[in-house]
């Protein structure tokens, strides 16, 4: 079935205008957009990050979650291995040398970024429910106040009295 250039251009068209009349159907405020916006994160963390939401009590800022390994290394006690790595003046094969003081303080700022973002995946995933309930309500809300907006603008309620010249102090 072949579609000929008229064909073609009308469906281009119609697909245009529904994509232009579907978001003005839901009204839109910057606080839904930013409300999207995390209910978007917090969803992909939980893609993303998913075998390690199991250890999200473990996840406090105080430790970080080791993939390879799949657990929870604490901090503290990875700073001690990594002294100890200095110390024995073990291969470190990412700088292809034994470890020195300054790639030991170079990890050591990493995994404690990773710790405070694995915290703040955690607290995202969990903070889910919420936050789509609470884009459920912003969303009721701005299409109330569209609704209420479009009735202001519908002009004056016809007046059953229009036309007629009664004055309530001549009867």
């Amino acid at each position: 079935m072949g579609w000929s250039n008229h064909t073609m251009w009308l469906a281009c068209v119609t697909a245009a205008a529904g994509l232009i009349c579907v978001p003005a159907a839901r009204a839109q405020t910057p606080e839904i957009d930013a409300l999207k916006g995390k209910i978007f994160d917090a969803r992909m963390a939980s893609q993303t990050f998913v075998n390690g939401l199991k250890f999200c009590d473990e996840l406090k800022g105080k430790g970080f979650y080791f993939q390879l390994r799949n657990r929870v290394l604490l901090l503290d006690e990875y700073f001690l291995s990594l002294e100890n790595l200095v110390k024995a003046q073990v291969y470190n094969p990412q700088k292809k040398r034994p470890w020195s003081i300054e790639d030991a303080k170079e990890r050591w700022e990493e995994v404690k970024k990773e710790a405070q973002a694995d915290k703040e995946k955690c607290e995202l995933v969990r903070s889910l429910p919420a936050l789509e309930k609470q884009l459920e309500i912003l969303q009721k809300n701005a299409d109330a106040g569209k609704n209420a907006d479009a009735g202001k603008n519908a002009g004056p309620a016809p007046n059953a009295d229009a036309g007629k010249n009664v004055d309530a102090s001549k009867k």
